[in-house]
């Protein structure tokens, strides 16, 4: 069910791309940022904040890299840090297709103890302008740590300008479905 729901999101992204107009876009697709999310993980009762940076390396490659943290209402704490790299693939004038890996290393600490878990994480997805201002994002997300887990991910930013954007994302399917806000600064 899971591969049915990636090939929509594909497909719907593909379909998107190739209805664009031509028309120049205010903002183009940037690799080089740090972005700030609020994080509410919609089924255990927590949320947090969550820092992600990447960085273009150029060639079409990136390096990328994160910290979550989390509270639960059961006093269950959650940290994660992600660092790794990518690849991304010019599908169409602002449309990319961007894969990437990373290591993971999840810190959980409980009222009965503490338990560390690392992995690692793979994603395959599209980027890309469906307006001049607002960027569209999906991808299919795999993540190894304890047990292995694969879910969805579809997010928009509004651009209010060359260097600022804010926007919603949503992953559903994997052991917790989770709503994130937040906001990226771009450094072109």
């Amino acid at each position: 069910m899971k591969t049915i729901y990636g090939l929509a999101v594909i497909c719907l992204f593909h379909s998107a791309a190739n209805a664009q107009t031509s028309a120049a876009p205010a903002v183009d697709l940037s690799y080089t940022y740090a972005e700030l999310r609020f994080v509410d993980y919609d089924d255990n009762g927590g949320d947090g904040f969550r820092f992600n940076g990447s960085y273009d390396l150029g060639n079409n490659w990136i390096i990328l890299g994160g910290l979550t943290s989390a509270d639960f209402n059961s006093n269950v704490d959650l940290n994660v840090f992600e660092i790794g790299g990518g690849y991304v693939w010019n599908y169409r004038p602002d449309w990319d297709i961007v894969a990437t890996g990373r290591f993971v290393n999840a810190d959980v600490d409980t009222p009965g103890g503490s338990r560390d878990e690392s992995g690692i994480a793979l994603s395959g997805g599209m980027r890309g302008l469906l307006a001049p201002q607002f960027e569209v994002r999906g991808s299919v997300n795999y993540i190894n740590l304890d047990d292995s887990d694969v879910y969805l991910e579809v997010a928009g930013d509004y651009y209010f300008n060359r260097q600022f954007s804010a926007g919603l994302s949503v992953e559903l399917g994997g052991d917790a479905d989770l709503i994130s806000i937040g906001a990226r600064l771009y450094f072109r």
